[in-house]
C-alpha cells in the first residue's frame, strides 16, 4: 500500500504505517483505505489514535497497552447517519452519529485532517442517503406488489393487484437464491452483516 499518499496533511508516517499494517488484515475484497487521520495530542503520545476511512466504512483505531495492541470500531457507511467537526485551539474533534442513535468521537485531531475526514464523509453520506431511500421504496413497492405461481416459477404481479406481504414474496422464492442477494448487498455495503446474519436466520428457519 502506498504510504505517502496518506501523508499529505502531515499525518505521522510511523502512526500510519502501523496502522496499515493492522488494518490490512481486517478490509474485505473490493475494499481500499481512502483516507487516514491521525490524532495529535499537546503532550508527547507515541501510541496517538487514529480514523481511518474506506470505501465501505469508519474505523476508529485506538492503540493499547503502549501500542503492543489496537482496538478497532468500525461502522459501515450505510449505518452512519451523520458527520461533523468542531474546530477549537488545539485541534478539532470528528464525531459521527449512526442511524441507530450511536456516538464515537476524536479530538485533538490536526483541523486540516478533520477537514478532510469532514468532506469525504459527507460525499459519502449523500450517496449513502440515496442508498437508504432506495431500499425504502424497494420495500413499498414489494409490499404493494402481490406474487403469483406459474409453473413454479415466482413472478411479481403488477402493483395494482391484490396485496401480500412482503414475507410471502421471500417464501415464494427460492431461499438460496435470496440468500446469494442478500450477501451481494452486504458486500457492496448496503446493509450490515448484523441485517445480513437476521434475514439469513429467518429465511433458514423456513427452510
Amino acid at each position: 500500500m502506498n504510504l505517502k499518499k496518506f501523508l499529505n496533511e502531515e499525518q505521522d508516517p510511523k502512526a500510519v504505517e502501523k496502522l496499515l499494517e493492522r488494518i490490512n488484515d481486517l478490509i474485505t475484497s473490493q475494499e481500499f483505505v481512502e483516507y487516514i487521520a491521525v490524532q495529535k495530542k499537546p503532550a508527547i503520545n507515541f501510541s496517538p489514535d487514529c480514523i481511518a476511512l474506506t470505501n465501505r466504512r469508519i474505523i476508529f483505531c485506538r492503540p493499547k497497552t503502549f501500542g503492543l495492541s489496537m482496538e478497532f470500531q468500525d461502522y459501515n457507511w450505510v449505518d452512519v447517519a451523520d458527520c461533523h467537526i468542531k474546530e477549537g485551539i488545539l485541534g478539532a474533534t470528528f464525531t459521527m452519529k449512526t442511524v441507530g442513535n450511536y456516538t464515537n468521537m476524536m479530538d485533538y485531531l490536526p483541523k486540516a485532517q478533520a477537514r478532510k475526514l469532514y468532506q469525504f464523509a459527507q460525499e459519502v453520506e449523500e450517496k449513502m442517503r440515496g442508498v437508504r431511500r432506495e431500499k425504502d421504496l424497494e420495500v413499498r413497492r414489494a409490499s404493494a406488489g402481490g406474487v403469483t405461481v406459474n409453473n413454479a416459477t415466482p413472478i411479481i404481479a403488477q402493483p395494482f393487484q391484490t396485496p401480500q406481504p412482503v414475507k410471502h414474496l421471500i417464501e415464494a422464492e427460492d431461499p438460496f437464491a435470496v440468500l446469494q442477494k442478500l450477501k451481494g448487498l452486504m458486500d457492496n455495503g448496503i446493509i450490515s452483516m448484523e441485517e445480513f446474519e437476521s434475514k439469513k436466520n429467518d429465511i433458514l428457519s423456513r427452510v
